[in-house]
């Protein structure tokens, strides 16, 4: 997202409602409830489709400002199969792409629970409608296991050398958290990240906010800041992002 090879500006990036802390790239697949009595009589098929819009303050990605501190609309939609596989469709409005302002992420991907434990594994490729040099595919790897009434997960993102990426390759290390707040709908979230390759030399992020949920929708606001990525300049300075999602 907004990336480009070490030689291009500053702007290499366009995850997730991602790195607002709130987000990070794997989609989530819907698990059907069992049904009873009259609804036991619908089939709900092996299909399962999921669609989320989502508003930010500011689109945040990997700790970097992909909209320049602007706010962002970001509509997805997930098709998952009761077998694991699912293909997903998300964008956003972006920022420094040379007059294009459009990020549409195509993602492919597996994911298995095993115990307690959830493997996801994706092929997500970004791409700039009018801006094609910037289009490059990433590689990623998500375990995440429940900790009392939290969660914790592992993400590893792999972007094989490519040229629109400078023929250098980039891998991104990443651990997040969220633990719920007693009764309330609030929970505690958190990421740390660490970068290096093409999109950043020893570069860290990192992020700690508060979410709300509110049945389909979801509130949230996050402190986000970086280190060693003087090269972004001041859209890599740390903020605070609001966001809302709605999910049906």
């Amino acid at each position: 997202m907004l990336k480009s090879n070490r030689k291009s500006v500053a702007a290499k990036f366009a995850t997730v409602f991602g790195a607002s802390c709130l987000f990070i790239a794997s989609p989530a697949l819907a698990a059907d409830e069992p049904a009873t009595g009259a609804e036991a009589s619908e089939p709900t098929g092996p299909f399962d489709i999921e669609v989320t819009l989502d508003a930010v303050s500011d689109y945040r990605f990997r700790g970097i400002s992909l909209s320049d501190k602007d706010p962002a609309f970001q509509p997805g939609i997930t098709i998952s199969h009761e077998s694991g596989f699912y293909v997903s469709a998300w964008g956003s409005n972006v920022a420094g792409l040379g007059g294009d302002g459009i990020e549409i992420d195509y993602i492919a991907g597996f994911s298995h629970d095993v115990g307690n434990i959830t493997l996801d594994v994706n092929a997500t490729y970004y791409t700039y409608p009018g801006a094609n040099s910037f289009n490059y595919l990433d590689l990623i790897g998500r375990v995440s296991a429940p900790v009392g009434k939290g969660e914790v997960g592992l993400t590893i993102a792999y972007a094989p050398s490519q040229a629109n990426i400078g023929s250098v390759d980039n891998t991104y290390v990443a651990i997040d958290g969220s633990m719920p707040l007693g009764d309330t709908p609030l929970s505690l979230n958190g990421s740390f990240g660490f970068e290096n390759g093409a999109f950043g030399d020893n570069k860290k992020d990192w992020s700690l906010g508060v979410s709300a949920e509110l049945g389909k929708l979801t509130l949230g606001v996050a402190y986000v800041d970086t280190a060693h990525a003087q090269d972004f300049g001041n859209i890599a300075d740390a903020g605070v992002v609001v966001s809302a999602s709605m999910t049906f």
